[in-house]
């Protein structure tokens, strides 16, 4: 399998009318998640994601069997929260997550209570909308550190010949004030563009990048928290010796978004 770093769009954004900006905003990239199953090399044994709705202070991996939907968003229409996506977890892969993690010396435990939040149901409804395929979710690392996303990513990496597809859900842009200002186009473009060069590089080019993230051109403009791009640092770590590439571009909100694979 490869790892991928896609955008979750605001909210439930594929599921109602759109009011706030053109009807078509989300359009384009709805129809990009669509062609997303199709686009791999076969159906997952299992879907982890690292969405940018979830931080602890270890990593924590969902551990129940059939996760419920955590309607983790507020002011918008209310059939929003009566969406349903009951894919099955994965007790299994939860395990075999800790046991790689442990083998890297990474402390983790497992939550077999809380749901998908919005930036796993969201995006996926979307691109595995029959929800057949057993899924699972790790937490971010509330400390926020790029490299150690990076360390919890490369241990992860023999999932994939395992047949999981390893997903960062969040977005390459966000900063609420520029969405919905409109100011955030200038400062997307430059970041979009230093972004897709540096995960081109050699893995250690790459990675290196990719610590210091902070520096590179209107970075904290369009990251004034960096929750929503830390999913990319695990994606690339299990990217491995495999280059990046970005695979989907689009102007949502007058800003620019991308989603990455690798592999």
């Amino acid at each position: 399998m490869p790892t991928l770093f896609i955008p979750h769009g605001g909210g439930p954004c594929f599921f109602m009318d759109w009011t706030m900006g053109p009807a078509n905003t989300w359009d384009r990239m709805r129809a990009w998640l669509e062609s997303l199953a199709a686009s791999l090399p076969e159906k997952p044994k299992a879907l982890l994601v690292i969405s940018g709705h979830w931080e602890t202070d270890l990593p924590t991996v969902q551990s129940s069997a059939a996760p419920p939907l955590l309607f983790d968003y507020s002011g918008f229409p209310k059939h929003t929260y009566e969406l349903t996506w009951p894919a099955p977890g994965a007790p299994a892969i939860a395990n075999r997550v800790r046991e790689l993690l442990q083998n890297a010396g990474i402390e983790s435990k497992a939550d077999d209570k809380r749901g998908f939040d919005h930036g796993v149901f969201v995006p996926l409804k979307v691109a595995f909308p029959d929800a057949t395929v057993p899924t699972l979710q790790l937490s971010l690392q509330a400390k926020l550190d790029p490299e150690q996303h990076l360390a919890i990513g490369r241990a992860l990496a023999p999932l994939r010949a395992e047949g999981v597809l390893i997903v960062g859900s969040g977005m390459s842009y966000h900063n609420m004030r520029g969405f919905m200002t409109g100011r955030g186009r200038a400062d997307s473009e430059q970041f979009d563009t230093w972004l897709a060069a540096a995960v081109e590089q050699t893995p250690v080019e790459r990675d290196a990048a990719l610590a210091q993230w902070s520096t590179a051109p209107a970075a904290q403009a369009c990251h004034p928290r960096e929750e929503h791009l830390l999913p990319l640092m695990v994606a690339a770590g299990a990217g491995g010796t495999d280059r990046g590439k970005r695979i989907f571009r689009d102007e949502p909100m007058g800003v620019v978004v991308s989603a990455v694979q690798f592999g």
